[in-house]
């Protein structure tokens, strides 16, 4: 029995391109679902990825792509990458630019041409090597679905996975013309958000089925708290509406395998070389001190203003602190303020793969005081590694995340410090339960030792969506 084609498309792939965890969603997603579809990914070719490195050679397959009154010329590239073909797209306005999607404290301005131009390139990709199923990602893919309505003869099936609503791709109204999308498309059940073109509602309302990242985050974005000004256009389109937990790529986040750690471990004893290694390369003294880490961005959806709030406090305890993200310049001003003045705080700004895992691998603690979460899969990362996440209950982290006052080791759960209000005193609080669980050795190293035999991988989500697939293909 032949497999049915799937053709995965999101913005950024590990180890191609990442800003994110769509970046490491895109890579082992594909690689879980591969078992039972014939699975292709395609994404831009921006400039920062390594052609030679991943032998990723041009297909001879060019073309040029007519919107808005505007020649865009477009070059397909491919390779096979872990098992997985890969396709790329290049176009000098989408590809040769210095971000994926502009600085950390804005978009590029003509984000609405260059992923225009990505998703008119996606559908003649499909004219050309037809796919049963396209599972599209974020807003930078979300205008495929109107795309193949408006070109009417594409026969495939599209699932479109929200992995964070905040992000929805609005533009002014003039895009419709310049994205050569008419005008009757231009409706409050059509693009038109608050007088501007919105590529998520495109997804949302043209697609065959909607999918976000965890279950609870798609009860919570049909409430306004958290749905962004699209809770009553996704009411509207609930019946096609399914939260599927995120997974991990276990062979990749693996203590055991991890070839950038100082010493791999397959139980907590093992860390302590690795964190010993991080102090010293980090200048925080004090081995014996609980390691509390933030990874991630410096933006409002990751708690910041809470974090910074309460981080002198939180310095004033016997611990380290240690940071890894890029942001918004208010976030990073306040931080290395106060990190002038402590010295038990290290900041790292930017992005660094190897040292993210380096850190996972030294860490006692997680911090994710998120106001909303998705998903996310630092919690589910940490774990993995051995370091307990403390995070504020939303979203995606209720999901994944037990209250260590429930604890039960006969359960298959991962298990962390949570709080319920996103207030200063429910996070110390919070810290200062996290302090007395490790000054409780025995039911740290039971607990730490407990999430990491826990299984974070795909294998069942995956099914889930296997499942959606074969019932878009009826």
């Amino acid at each position: 029995m032949s497999k049915t084609s799937l053709l995965f498309v999101a913005s950024e792939v590990y180890p191609f391109a990442k800003t994110g965890g769509l970046a490491d969603v895109a890579h082992s997603l594909p690689r879980a679902l591969s078992g039972e579809h014939e699975v292709s990914v395609v994404m831009p070719l921006y400039k920062c990825i390594e052609r030679e490195r991943f032998g990723i050679v041009a297909l001879e397959e060019n073309f040029n792509l007519f919107m808005g009154g505007i020649d865009y010329p477009v070059e397909l590239y491919g390779c096979t990458y872990e098992g997985i073909d890969y396709r790329f797209i290049y176009s000098p306005l989408l590809c040769d630019r210095e971000f994926l999607y502009g600085s950390s404290e804005c978009g590029y301005e003509d984000n609405d041409i260059r992923f225009g131009i990505f998703s008119y390139a996606v559908v003649e990709l499909l004219r050309r090597h037809p796919y049963a199923i396209v599972h599209l990602n974020d807003w930078q893919s979300a205008l495929i679905p109107l795309l193949i309505k408006q070109e009417g003869t594409l026969i495939a099936k599209t699932l479109y996975t929200i992995h964070n609503l905040a992000y929805q791709g609005n533009f002014d109204s003039s895009a419709l013309y310049k994205l050569g999308i008419s005008m009757e498309y231009f409706t409050m059940d059509g693009v038109e958000f608050h007088g501007m073109v919105s590529f998520m509602k495109a997804g949302i309302a043209y697609c065959d089925c909607v999918t976000t990242v965890s279950p609870t985050y798609a009860k919570e974005i049909l409430k306004p708290e958290f749905g962004c000004g699209l809770d009553g256009f996704l009411a509207h389109h609930r019946s096609k509406l399914v939260g599927i937990l995120n997974g991990i790529d276990t062979e990749h986040f693996s203590s055991v395998n991890d070839q950038v750690l100082v010493q791999s471990y397959s139980d907590i004893s093992g860390k302590a070389l690795n964190k010993k290694d991080f102090l010293k390369q980090s200048g925080l003294i004090g081995i014996k001190k609980p390691l509390f880490v933030f990874i991630g961005r410096f933006v409002s959806q990751k708690g910041l203003d809470l974090l910074i709030e309460a981080l002198p406090k939180i310095a004033s305890l016997d611990c380290n602190i240690a940071f890894l993200g890029e942001g918004e310049a208010r976030y990073c001003e306040a931080l290395n303020a106060i990190a002038k003045e402590c010295s038990n705080i290290h900041l790292t700004f930017g992005y660094d793969e190897s040292l993210s895992r380096r850190m996972y691998a030294a860490a006692d603690f997680l911090l994710m005081p998120s106001v909303f979460e998705p998903c996310g899969l630092n919690q589910l990362i940490a774990m993995s590694y051995g370091a307990i996440p403390v995070v504020h209950l939303v979203g995606g982290l209720t999901d994944t995340v037990r209250n260590i006052e429930k604890y039960d080791s006969e359960k298959r759960n991962g298990f962390g410090i949570v709080f319920t209000k996103q207030t200063g005193r429910s996070f110390i609080n919070a810290i200062n339960r996290a302090m007395e669980l490790y000054r409780d050795k025995r039911s740290y190293s039971e607990i730490a030792n407990h999430n990491m035999k826990c299984d974070f991988s795909w294998k069942e989500s995956a099914k889930h969506y296997l499942s959606l697939y074969k019932k878009l293909e009826g």
